[in-house]
């Protein structure tokens, strides 16, 4: 654990949605995630529902309308990120397994807030640290091993990706 940095918390709600071996991931273009792909989702507006924001999180990035399925549990992350005076993120994340309802992928309408570039369907193979973010890698583990290990992943050495 971390103790002796200023560490901003930030917490998100993430859709796992998948098709055969892959998962629907999305192009970040900002944060501690930028260039690489994340699974869809984000932060709660002021009250807004846990499943309120997956489903409005999942629309906005991907073109895609969800149902949950299952939450898989809570999981969080701590990687360096300068931002803000502090020195690490320490990123709390619920994980749902995800259904489709209706829509087509499509590249996300872009808007002031917007962390989406696109959205594409990702192998395990194709997937790893240099390219994804740890959400996508541990969503990889739970599809592998069906397996949902909450522990906290420390990654002092992550680099940002600009």
């Amino acid at each position: 654990m971390i103790t002796d940095k200023k560490i901003h918390r930030a917490f998100g709600v993430y859709g796992i949605y998948t098709y055969g071996n892959k998962i629907l991931v999305i192009n970040k273009n900002r944060g501690p995630y930028i260039n690489r792909y994340d699974l869809p989702g984000g932060s709660l507006e002021d009250g807004e529902s846990l499943i309120g924001a997956l489903k409005r999180e999942f629309l906005e990035e991907t073109g895609i309308e969800v149902k949950i399925e299952k939450n898989l549990g809570i999981a969080d992350f701590m990687l360096p990120w300068d931002w803000n005076d502090c020195e690490f993120v320490h990123h709390i994340t619920a994980y749902y397994l995800v259904e489709k309802v209706r829509g087509n992928i499509n590249d996300p309408h872009q808007f002031e807030g917007q962390d989406s570039l696109s959205a594409l369907w990702l192998s395990e193979k194709e997937a790893n640290i240099n390219n994804a973010s740890p959400l996508v890698l541990k969503a990889f583990r739970w599809l592998k091993e069906s397996v949902f290990d909450p522990d906290i992943e420390v990654y002092n050495d992550w680099k940002m990706k600009m």
